[in-house]
C-alpha cells in the first residue's frame, strides 16, 4: 500500500502539482475534509472518506487493506501547520510520500502582491495562541484562524492590548469562490464578524527590539507599592535562568516590575503576578500595559491559596510571603518538583526564614547572594554615593522526587 499527502492549496485539482494530481487519479481512496473533497473532479477516486483528525485518518487507513493508493489531501500545503504533522508518525511502516501545496499565507502575498519572508507565521487555528505578544514583537506578524480564534476575537485581543491603531488585512476564500481582501484599523475589524476561513496580517510599525532586563525604575508606575529596584531585578532574573516557554510566578508582585519583565523575557510562555492588594494590583495592571506585556496575567488573591487552578509553574520569585513563606515554597513544589526559585529578603528574619526553610524542603543548589547597590548623586560639584538598602536572593532548584 502506498500512502500519499497532497497539499491541496486552497482546494481543487488547479492549485496541486502536475505530480500531485497524477497520483491522485491513480488512488483507489481519497481521504480529507468534506470541504477538499467535494473539489474533485468526478473520475477521482470511486471511495472518498471524509476525516480530519490524524486518528480518524489512520484508522480508515488501517480498515483499507486492500487498497493500493491512498491519497490524503490537506488544505494549504502539507508543511505548514497541517494535519501532517501528527499524522506522519502514525503511518510508520507504510510507504508514504508528501507533496507540498500552496499555502494561505503565500496566497495572500501573492494577492498583495508582496514577500512573505519577513513575516512572523502563527496559528491560531485550534491551539493556544498569545497574538498580542507576537505582534507585540514583529512589524508583520501572518495568522491562520480557526475554532473560536476567528479573526474578530484576535483583533479584540489585540485592541484590549492597546494595538488598537494598528492596520491589519484579512483574507477571505483565497483562491476560491467568494475570495475578499480588505483592510482596516484593528479596532475596527474587531468590531464586525468575518468569514470563517479566514487569515490575518497585522502590522505593527513599531516592533519591540529591546533584549536586556532591569529597566530603570522611574520607566514603572509605583505609586506607594513596594518594588524590586533596576539592578536587583536583572541580578533576580539572572538567577531563574529563564527559557522562552517558562510559565512563571510572581509572588507578592506589588508593582509588577519583575512580573513584567519577565513577561518580556518568556514571550512564548506566560507570568502570573499574584499581588493582594487591590492598590497594588492597579498598578500592575497599569505596568503590564505600559509595557505591552500581555502574557502576564494577574492573579489578586494571597499566596499560597492563589495557585490553586494555575498552571504549574518552571520558576517563580518569591518577593513577599506575607509571613507564609513554608507554605508557598512547600506549595511550589508540590506544584513542580523540580521548581527553579528565587527569594528577596530586605530583613535578617525573612533571609533566616528563607534558609531555614530550604534546609528542610527538597531544594538543592542553594545560593544567597546579597546585592549592595550605590547610586551617585550630584552635590554642587561633586559626585556622592549614596547606599540603597542592601538586598540578599536566595535562590535553589527543587530535587526531583
Amino acid at each position: 500500500m502506498k500512502i500519499t499527502i497532497i497539499g491541496a492549496g486552497p482546494g481543487g485539482p488547479q492549485w496541486m502539482s502536475h505530480i500531485a494530481y497524477e497520483t491522485l487519479q491513480r488512488a483507489d481512496i481519497c481521504i480529507g475534509a468534506q470541504r477538499l473533497l467535494e473539489y474533485l473532479p468526478g473520475d477521482i477516486a470511486a471511495i472518498r472518506c471524509e476525516a480530519t483528525t490524524p486518528e480518524e485518518i489512520a484508522r480508515l487507513i488501517m480498515q483499507q487493506r486492500q487498497a493500493e493508493q491512498i491519497c490524503i489531501l490537506v488544505s494549504g500545503d502539507a508543511g505548514f501547520y497541517s494535519v501532517a504533522k501528527k499524522l506522519l508518525p502514525l503511518l510508520q511502516g507504510y510507504e508514504v510520500s508528501v507533496f507540498p501545496g500552496i499555502s494561505s499565507m503565500q496566497m495572500l502575498a501573492a494577492a498583495l502582491g508582496r514577500p512573505w519572508q519577513d513575516w512572523h507565521l502563527a496559528s491560531a487555528h485550534g491551539r493556544d495562541c498569545n497574538a498580542a505578544v507576537l505582534v507585540r514583537d514583529h512589524a508583520e506578524t501572518f495568522f491562520l484562524t480557526g475554532g473560536e480564534h476567528t479573526v474578530r476575537r484576535i483583533c479584540r485581543d489585540l485592541y484590549e492590548a492597546g494595538f488598537g491603531g494598528y492596520q491589519a488585512v484579512v483574507g477571505c476564500r483565497l483562491g476560491g469562490a467568494g475570495e475578499a481582501i480588505y483592510a482596516d484599523k484593528v479596532e475596527t475589524l474587531a468590531g464586525r464578524d468575518h468569514d470563517p476561513l479566514a487569515v490575518l496580517l497585522v502590522k505593527n510599525p513599531q516592533p519591540r527590539r529591546l533584549a536586556s532586563c532591569g529597566f530603570a525604575d522611574d520607566r514603572f508606575i509605583r505609586g506607594e507599592a513596594p518594588m524590586t529596584k533596576s539592578e536587583v531585578r536583572a541580578i533576580a532574573l539572572s538567577k531563574l535562568c529563564l527559557n522562552i516557554d517558562d510559565t512563571v510566578y510572581d509572588v507578592g508582585a506589588g508593582t509588577g516590575s519583575l512580573a513584567v519583565e519577565a513577561a518580556l523575557l518568556v514571550r512564548c510562555g506566560r507570568v502570573y503576578a499574584i499581588e493582594r492588594s487591590e492598590d497594588n494590583c492597579r498598578l500592575i495592571e497599569d505596568n503590564a500595559r505600559r509595557f505591552a506585556a500581555a502574557n502576564l496575567m494577574l492573579v489578586a488573591a494571597e499566596a499560597p491559596a492563589a495557585f490553586s487552578g494555575l498552571p504549574a509553574p518552571d520558576a517563580a520569585f518569591i518577593g513577599g510571603s506575607g509571613g507564609k513563606l513554608p507554605q508557598i515554597l512547600a506549595e511550589l513544589l508540590r506544584l513542580n518538583p523540580t521548581v527553579k526559585l528565587v527569594i528577596s529578603a530586605v530583613t535578617l528574619e525573612t533571609l533566616s526564614a528563607a534558609t531555614a526553610t530550604m534546609k528542610e524542603l527538597p531544594i538543592t543548589e542553594v545560593e544567597i547572594v546579597q546585592v549592595a547597590v550605590s547610586r551617585a548623586r550630584v552635590m554642587g560639584g561633586h559626585h556622592l554615593l549614596l547606599a540603597q538598602n542592601p538586598v540578599f536572593l536566595i535562590s535553589g532548584v527543587g530535587k526531583n522526587g
